[in-house]
């Protein structure tokens, strides 16, 4: 009992007080939108999946981080796991608007992009832990990308072009902490620039040319494919500083915003919150941002240090790119917003991640 409230005390609360107001924030927004629809199930999943995520990430602070460090198969089978999960997708996975991302268990949707991202960060760290004064070399700039190429394929064939974008960020963001040079980082840079160019041409389906044309220029269909960020903005705008109340937004309530409990719940928050709740959204978020990249700096080792930075830009650019996905800044691309739209794969494994972050906090 002495060792249970010892291991409590050295755990960083404050990253577990931000992590469940965030959840917090989401759970009222859901529940708001619910009354609209007449149907709570998303509130009452959401509220059971957080119970299980705070199960989860205590269990896993119990655990040694280094278990993930020492091991050298142990995290290649981990990855595994998670290819063989996405190519069962491909064969097994049900057609929800076009795409293949999700296998339906019951109820619940399980999507394994979000288990291989946390994988992908543990993967990389050590591996860049042992060869961080060898980053040069272009063999281990070729090797992490064979880690990240692989599951970016399967995931944009779904296809799943936010996920997909997402992994490249994350490879690139780990290769530049990890000690990339400058004139390796800008062959990168072209090599991509010509890869977009080739996808554009004879890769990407209509519709997903069509959400990027949308978004230079939502007002040439308002009507179809413009519809969601013009609703979106126009919900953020009738906010105001107060916000309309918990079930009293016209955009949230009578189904104009599209998506209000996923891709758009920030929106929501806008409208029935207003600036407010967008002041708190916003400082939950850099307060937990804080403690996270805080564990990095006092981090005894690369490894437990590249994993939380990892985490953080994990953090950062679905956050980012999930508000200005409402604000109209960016194209529609699917990222939820991290700890507050609805979706038990996300939060039980941002828990996860959090949970590592504890176990390196607690040594």
């Amino acid at each position: 009992m002495r060792a249970l409230f010892t291991h409590l005390k050295n755990l960083d609360w404050i990253i577990i007080g931000s992590a469940v107001l965030l959840v917090g924030m989401g759970l009222l927004s859901l529940y708001s939108s619910s009354i609209g629809r007449g149907d709570f199930t998303n509130f009452y999943k959401q509220a059971v999946f957080l119970a299980v995520g705070m199960v989860i990430m205590l269990a896993v602070s119990f655990l040694n981080y280094r278990l993930f460090k020492n091991d050298p198969y142990f995290l290649l089978f981990l990855w595994g796991l998670g290819i063989l999960a996405l190519i069962g997708l491909l064969f097994f996975g049900p057609e929800i608007r076009g795409v293949k991302a999700w296998y339906k268990i019951g109820g619940i949707s399980v999507d394994p992009v979000e288990y291989i991202k946390i994988v992908l960060l543990l993967l990389m760290a050590k591996y860049f832990s042992l060869r961080h004064v060898e980053i040069y070399r272009i063999k281990h700039i070729i090797l992490s990308a064979i880690y990240f190429g692989v599951p970016f394929a399967l995931v944009f064939f779904q296809p799943n072009l936010g996920s997909g974008g997402l992994l490249l960020i994350l490879w690139l963001i780990i290769l530049l902490v990890s000690g990339l040079k400058l004139k390796h980082f800008l062959v990168i840079m072209a090599l991509g620039v010509l890869l977009v160019s080739f996808a554009w041409m004879f890769v990407l389906h209509d519709y997903q040319k069509n959400r990027i044309i949308s978004f230079l220029e939502p007002e040439l269909d308002p009507l179809g494919i413009g519809w969601s960020q013009l609703q979106s903005k126009i919900a953020i705008g009738n906010g105001g500083v107060w916000g309309n109340g918990i079930g009293q937004g016209s955009q949230t309530q009578n189904g104009f915003l599209t998506e209000p409990h996923t891709d758009f719940i920030f929106a929501a928050i806008g409208e029935e919150f207003g600036l407010a709740g967008i002041v708190m959204l916003f400082s939950f978020f850099f307060l937990l941002l804080w403690r996270v990249f805080k564990i990095g700096i006092q981090a005894e080792s690369n490894f437990p240090r590249l994993f939380a930075i990892g985490f953080g830009a994990l953090l950062v650019i679905q956050f980012s790119v999930n508000i200005g996905m409402n604000i109209g800044f960016l194209p529609i691309v699917g990222l939820p917003l991290p700890l507050v739209s609805y979706g038990g794969s996300s939060l039980l494994m941002l828990f996860f991640g959090l949970g590592i972050l504890q176990s390196i906090k607690s040594r």
